[in-house]
């Protein structure tokens, strides 16, 4: 890779909304389903179910995170049940595999999803030969990204070098621990729910729209 990439050799990236566009909004198909969860688990309605979702995904990370502190929610319980969807709205995304196929190096996932939910999403994607490790909810011992603890994690279990290592998010806020630990951030600003949220430059150092107009660009100069 050419500068500023040539240092980098994992590259690390998000997947809902992240590896496929925001405007699929495959998450309101999950958020419907926590919203039912979480209004059956205390006994409320939608409306108020849905603000004490918010609260818990703005104050922890996730909305899991909340209800396992304040509830002792059964984590596989509460994942299966969310991510029990249908995943009809992805499309695979001939430009983006062909761009991450060309990147040098190790590709993992990072995700506040689990692994289960992660294939499914990479199957419909085409991507599931793509990456070595997906990191997940269960990996990081339920520590959301943004959590510091979650990116430990990362860092430990798979062996990663922060300071050659590359982490795109869509949600700005998930940058900012990346950052502090070396490595170089890649926010996906299209749109998604929530992600400008405490969005600080200082600790985002490119900004893109697209992951597969920005891999190809990527890869393309690699050719030449």
């Amino acid at each position: 890779m050419r500068p500023p990439f040539d240092h980098v050799r994992t590259w690390i990236f998000d997947l809902d909304n992240t590896l496929y566009p925001a405007e699929t909004d495959l998450f309101a198909l999950i958020d419907e389903r926590m919203g039912t969860y979480v209004a059956d688990l205390m006994q409320v309605d939608l409306v108020e179910a849905r603000r004490i979702q918010k609260d818990y995904y703005y104050q922890h990370g996730t909305t899991l995170a909340g209800l396992m502190l304040d509830h002792g929610v059964d984590p596989h319980h509460f994942l299966d049940y969310v991510h029990d969807i249908d995943m009809g709205r992805i499309e695979p995304c001939p430009v983006t595999a062909a761009g991450l196929a060309q990147l040098p190096g190790r590709k993992l996932i990072f995700t506040n999803g689990d692994v289960t939910y992660a294939g499914r999403v990479l199957d419909r994607l085409g991507l599931r030969d793509q990456f070595e490790a997906i990191h997940d909810i269960h990996a990081t011992q339920y520590q959301p990204k943004p959590h510091a603890a979650a990116y430990a994690s990362l860092v430990d279990s798979l062996a990663i070098d922060p300071a050659a290592a590359l982490f795109v998010d869509d949600l700005a806020r998930n940058l900012k621990p990346a950052k502090q630990l070396g490595m170089t951030t890649v926010w996906m600003n299209n749109g998604s729910d929530g992600g400008t949220h405490e969005a600080e430059h200082d600790f985002i150092d490119h900004e893109i729209s697209a992951l597969g107009e920005w891999l190809t660009a990527l890869t393309q100069e690699t050719a030449r």
